[in-house]
Formats: C-alpha cells, sequence, structure tokens
C-alpha cells in the first residue's frame, strides 16, 4: 500500500488542514524537529505523495487508487439526512446534488474493490437511499485543475476586458 508513518500522516494531515502552513508550524504540529519536518515534505513531494506546489495529496500514492461515481436515486424528504450520513463515510470525498438520473453525486476513493464494496455498503443502508448506481474510473486523464480559468480570468483583466 504505502510506507507513510505516524510523522508522514501528521504532515499531510496538517497540510490539508492548513495548506499555507509553514514548516515550522508543520514541525510543531508533527513532533519533530524543523529540519526533520522539512526533509519529510521534501521526501513527500519527490515521491509524489504530495503535488501541486506540495499541498495536495495524491491519493493514489497513499494507496487509494479505485476511484468510483456513485449516483444515488434518494427519498426526497431523507435528503439532508443521507447528505449528513455521506459525510460520516470517509472514502465519499463529495457529493453534489444533481438534476438528471438520481439525486446525488458522489466521489468515492477505495484501496482496492473489496474496500469500495464496503463502502457502497455502508451508503445503501443510509436511510432514503432507494437505489445507487456506481461507475468506476479506470483512468484520470486530466485531474481536477482550476488554473486554466484563472489564468483566463487574469488574461481578462490585464486586457481589460
Amino acid at each position: 500500500m504505502n510506507n507513510l508513518d505516524a510523522t508522514d500522516l501528521k504532515i499531510l494531515l496538517s497540510l490539508i488542514r492548513d495548506p499555507r502552513m509553514q514548516i515550522a508550524d508543520i514541525s510543531e504540529a508533527a513532533g519533530v524537529a524543523r529540519n526533520t519536518a522539512q526533509s519529510r515534505v521534501r521526501r513527500l513531494i519527490r515521491t509524489g505523495v504530495l503535488r501541486s506546489g506540495g499541498r495536495e495529496v495524491d491519493l493514489e500514492a497513499v494507496g487509494y487508487d479505485v476511484v468510483a461515481f456513485v449516483t444515488i436515486e434518494v427519498s426526497h424528504r431523507e435528503l439532508d439526512g443521507v447528505v449528513a450520513a455521506l459525510r460520516l463515510i470517509p472514502q465519499v470525498l463529495e457529493v453534489h446534488e444533481i438534476s438528471g438520473r438520481g439525486d446525488v453525486w458522489c466521489r468515492v476513493v477505495a484501496t482496492d474493490t473489496h474496500n469500495l464494496q464496503s463502502s457502497l455498503r455502508q451508503v445503501l443502508r443510509i436511510k432514503g437511499v432507494i437505489r445507487t448506481e456506481t461507475v468506476l474510473a479506470l483512468h484520470t486523464h486530466i485531474p481536477y485543475r482550476t488554473e486554466p480559468l484563472i489564468s483566463g480570468l487574469s488574461n481578462a483583466a490585464s486586457t481589460g476586458r
């Protein structure tokens, strides 16, 4: 799976909770010397666990290499409860209320198909869930990104448009 120890995980959690955290604060949160924290962050970047300037965790690099998109049909009076219950499942990365087929769309990660099946069973046990449809991601061609949008806004602002 991965070879991250407790210190690496504390560093990752610190950066997830506050992406602008400085090395001195990271070292304090992880309970290690500043130089240790700095070398650990460098190693996490070098090995690809941290990407995008060292602030975004590559979930595949830490063992979550199964990605699924789950469409959920929900009893509408139970929608708030379903969303609250989905928030408690760690493998659920995001939840969107949608139009079209289904009512809710989730991105879910897992360590393997057995772990995914367990998560899907948790979803199906939520009061108000009528049915689900799951699609596996085979490959990510374009990861989540915002740079092209902000770049376009920046260019428009520079030219006064």
